[in-house]
């Protein structure tokens, strides 16, 4: 009878876990939707600032000038963007797990 109370117990932490996890997965997809929409945003006006710049350029050099400055700021903003998604899929993957770290040293007292 101690078997199966240490069972149904190891079952409902698990479960519990479970719904934990998710609603730490739900959190970070929302975090990480959220920043991909800011960034989206930022490149498309940044964009558009860029070719209203060009479209006003009076010479080749000035035009130059202003797509070099361009490339420079898209390039910058794209390797902040990639550390950041990766600092935020980095803690989806820890605060998805934290729920079920309790879980593993019980799992060998089941057995």
């Amino acid at each position: 009878m101690k078997n199966f109370d240490e069972i149904q117990k190891y079952g409902k932490d698990q479960l519990d876990s479970t719904m934990k996890a998710w609603g730490q997965m739900s959190k970070g997809v929302q975090a990480i939707a959220a920043e991909t929409a800011d960034y989206s945003k930022r490149s498309f006006e940044e964009g558009s600032a860029a070719l209203e710049k060009l479209l006003g350029a009076k010479s080749l050099e000035k035009a130059i000038e202003i797509q070099t400055a361009y490339a420079k700021t898209a390039y910058e903003g794209f390797v902040a963007q990639a550390t950041r998604m990766g600092e935020l899929y980095a803690d989806l993957a820890k605060e998805t797990y934290k729920p079920f770290e309790n879980l593993v040293g019980k799992s060998t007292v089941v057995k």
